[in-house]
């Protein structure tokens, strides 16, 4: 009789949404090995506070650190994360194994009798835990009230669609509700060109640590473990999240601060547009930018990079005519 295989260990958030993800990716990862996927339940700073503002709590990586650690512990073998959530600056112990293929990147907005941001009445009240999402609101409507707002899914989507909603609309990611099954609550998909997403959102992170991958040999144990990763990683997505998480990084900016890029390939060429935006809507600094690129070609996605290159190359477009002073009066 042969030995069952040991099962593949995921550090994940509870979130109905984090297992979902997760779950998915780990079959990803395990397929035509014959394993089976565990899911092990993190509790993060972001989930244990889910009232205070994101920046009050910590910013980047409060929905991060403790999964990591558990990682480093060597309590799981890999963990998977919304790769918007990621601090922009590299852990030496941990390597960003995999990017699967991006889901919708947009924002979704979820209001009441299903109506459109342009049909909500003047002075509508609008809810969104992300100062990005909130400076674009007000940026195409001006008359709207925006307030803050946390807490998984469900709850953020009772607050205008529940039976004691207080809100008149709710603006969340795309890829989430799509991702949970709730598509049928998003009455109209933002459009780029009203709201420009968060950089890297709609995409997912995969990450080991590095110890793992380079003890991965064609004649070691955990060989299949490198080959499944690399099949799972996608490159065209991970060289358009190089790029906008280089961006951010170069603006020293945080995944809460009011900043938006996305980036995609599309002709041969790697483009992407990019935004800090002051958190009232009524100023915005913006820029894009392009390269030849082929993914084929160029899988890197290091400092050296042609994404990375590009990225950083817009920020400092960007600090250049003034988003340092929108960032900085974002952190006052």
């Amino acid at each position: 009789m042969t030995a069952a295989l040991r099962p593949l260990t995921l550090g994940t958030r509870a979130s109905q949404l984090a297992l979902t993800q997760s779950g998915q990716v780990g079959e990803q990862i395990v397929a035509g090995t014959g394993r089976e996927v565990e899911l092990v339940h993190v509790s993060t700073h972001g989930d244990q506070d889910r009232t205070s503002p994101l920046a009050q709590i910590g910013g980047t990586g409060v929905f991060v650190t403790a999964v990591r650690q558990a990682l480093l512990d060597g309590r799981v073998d890999v963990v998977v994360h919304s790769c918007k959530d990621l601090p922009t600056q590299p852990l030496e112990e941990i390597r960003l194994a995999s990017i699967p293929v991006r889901e919708d990147p947009r924002d979704a907005l979820c209001a009441r009798d299903g109506l459109t941001l342009d049909q909500l009445p003047a002075g509508s009240t609008v809810g969104t835990g992300s100062p990005r999402r909130a400076a674009q609101l007000l940026r195409a409507r001006p008359d709207l009230h925006v307030v803050g707002i946390r807490g998984n899914i469900e709850t953020r989507l009772a607050r205008a669609l529940g039976e004691d909603a207080d809100l008149d609309a709710v603006v969340l990611a795309a890829a989430g509700l799509q991702r949970v099954g709730r598509d049928e609550v998003i009455s109209e998909l933002l459009s780029v060109d009203v709201m420009l997403p968060a950089p890297a959102q709609g995409a997912l992170a995969v990450e080991v640590t590095t110890a793992a991958l380079e003890g991965a040999t064609a004649d070691s144990a955990p060989a299949w473990f490198a080959e499944r990763l690399t099949a799972v990683d996608d490159p065209a997505t991970r060289a358009a999240v190089t790029a906008e998480r280089s961006l951010l990084r170069s603006l020293e900016a945080g995944c809460s601060a009011p900043v938006a890029a996305y980036a995609e390939i599309d002709g041969g060429e790697l483009s992407m547009r990019a935004l800090a935006i002051r958190t009232d809507g009524s100023h915005v600094v913006e820029g894009a930018a392009r390269v030849a690129f082929d993914p084929a070609d160029d899988q890197a996605s290091g400092p050296d990079s042609l994404p990375f290159q590009l990225g950083a190359e817009l920020a400092a477009d960007l600090l250049e005519r003034g988003a340092g002073q929108i960032l900085a009066e974002a952190k006052a």
